[in-house]
């Protein structure tokens, strides 16, 4: 069944073979320190200055920029109906692999948009990527002085206070596993008091960008393993006979549609069989392999539109230099199929009468108990496999719009909403009353809350 497809993937494999790419050389391979970072991004951002642009989401406890390139015909601007994507690497700093392959792809994006290459074009010219190497450069220069040889499991994980990442964002899990027993809120829920006194500074400038990018789709780049990971990875309930169990989520043919993705234009990756552990098809729901609470792939889907997945990429965390060339080649196609997939879905405008654009818009989709909502412009982007759905676009002080679409499988469909206003309700005080006894039903109590 998935033959055709997976063909798709092969030549498009084929495709990239044929690119300007052929002229790197053994010495581009090579591991790069904070300041050699620094540098191959800012050497990048110098030879495609017209599609790219540099900036820092804040520092890191030891004062490090946590630089992100971001490639786009219009840099530094949000065009309606253009998607937003983006990439995280080096989270954990002692797993190195995504760091330097995301610092291949922004050469190789910059090299083969001069070279004319007619996909990576139309990518850049529909798309705005956002990419950030290192999320956690205290822990790599930890983790770099081990060096390959050397570097324990541990040695340089989290961050200079040795704290993991990838256990520090606000635990929203519990309270959305809450709402969902309580018909409550089912997306972007809200964060605990004082969050920001909780979390770790290279945590606190990601959920900033979270808060100031309207981000789609993205990928966390970790290594130890090698497989496509998607949400949940907390589970909901506790393991059954010491098993884990699956944790699923509203869109989970979606994210297991967005792992094999990956898996499959990966070199070796769907395989199944690596690193003495077996995967099928390269692809885990998280919670199934094992749970994790306060990870930033199931925070991201329950506080923003965005859908990530958590990619394993080497099962040697510090991979010696001598291997990066064959790791670049093996996963290059997939860094960019799995970028293509933020074309897929639904995407429109939701305007009030006046054909004004309406943000904070809800967008909800029959029978998927997940709605997302309109970025500051008044434009959505909904993830959708192929398939027909009824939608409706809702907002505070409007009627709700309701509309059937088809999706098929090449770029988004685009579907606009025009909202009428609610008609004036004369009785104000019972209605008043009534919304507030039906808005206390679904606050949890207090210890059911995030942790």
């Amino acid at each position: 069944k998935g033959e055709g497809w997976i063909s798709l993937l092969w030549s498009g494999a084929l495709l990239l073979g044929l690119w300007a790419q052929q002229a790197w050389a053994a010495d581009d391979f090579q591991h790069h320190g904070y300041e050699e970072m620094v540098r191959a991004l800012f050497s990048v951002q110098s030879q495609c200055p017209y599609i790219t642009r540099i900036y820092s989401i804040g520092r890191s406890v030891e004062g490090r920029h946590l630089y992100v390139l971001e490639f786009s015909d219009n840099p530094g601007i949000h065009e309606a109906l253009e998607p937003e994507f983006k990439y995280v690497g080096n989270m954990h700093g002692n797993e190195v692999l995504g760091r330097e392959l995301l610092i291949y792809l922004c050469k190789f994006l910059c090299e083969e948009y001069i070279a004319g290459n007619q996909r990576i074009t139309s990518l850049i010219h529909n798309t705005r990527i956002h990419i950030l190497p290192s999320m956690n450069p205290d822990g790599y220069e930890v983790a770099a002085r081990q060096g390959p040889e050397f570097n324990g499991y541990l040695v340089g994980r989290g961050n200079s206070r040795d704290v993991d990442l990838n256990r520090n964002f606000p635990d929203l899990n519990g309270l959305m596993y809450y709402y969902e027993k309580n018909n409550g809120k089912n997306h972007h829920l809200p964060l605990p008091d004082k969050w920001e006194l909780q979390v770790e500074p290279e945590t606190l400038a990601v959920i900033k960008w979270m808060q100031n990018y309207n981000f789609v789709l993205s990928a966390n780049l970790h290594g130890g393993a090698v497989v496509a990971n998607y949400p949940f990875d907390k589970s909901r309930e506790a393991r059954i006979r010491g098993k884990p169990t699956y944790s699923a989520t509203p869109d989970d043919k979606i994210f297991k549609k967005l792992a094999k993705v990956y898996s499959f234009a990966h070199s070796w990756m769907h395989k199944g069989w690596n690193c003495g552990d077996y995967f099928e098809e390269g692809i885990t729901n998280g919670a199934n392999w094992y749970s994790l609470s306060k990870g930033m792939q199931d925070f991201n889907y329950l506080y923003t539109n965005c859908f990530e997945i958590t990619l394993e990429l080497s099962c040697d965390k510090f991979p010696p230099a001598s291997a990066l060339a064959r790791e670049w080649l093996a996963n290059r196609e997939a860094l960019v199929s799995y970028l293509e997939q933020v074309h897929h879905g639904i995407k429109g405008m939701v305007y009030d009468e006046n054909n004004n654009p309406v943000s904070n818009a809800e967008i909800s989709v029959a029978g998927v108990s997940h709605d997302i909502t309109t970025g500051a412009d008044g434009d959505y982007f909904r993830l959708l496999l192929p398939g027909t759905y009824t939608v409706t676009a809702s907002a505070p002080g409007y009627q709700p719009s309701t509309s059937t679409v088809t999706v098929g499988p090449a770029e988004a469909i685009q579907l606009h909403f025009y909202l009428k206003p609610a008609p004036k309700v004369s009785n104000l005080n019972v209605r008043g009353h009534q919304g507030k006894k039906n808005l206390t039903a679904k606050v949890p109590p207090a210890n059911l809350g995030p942790r």
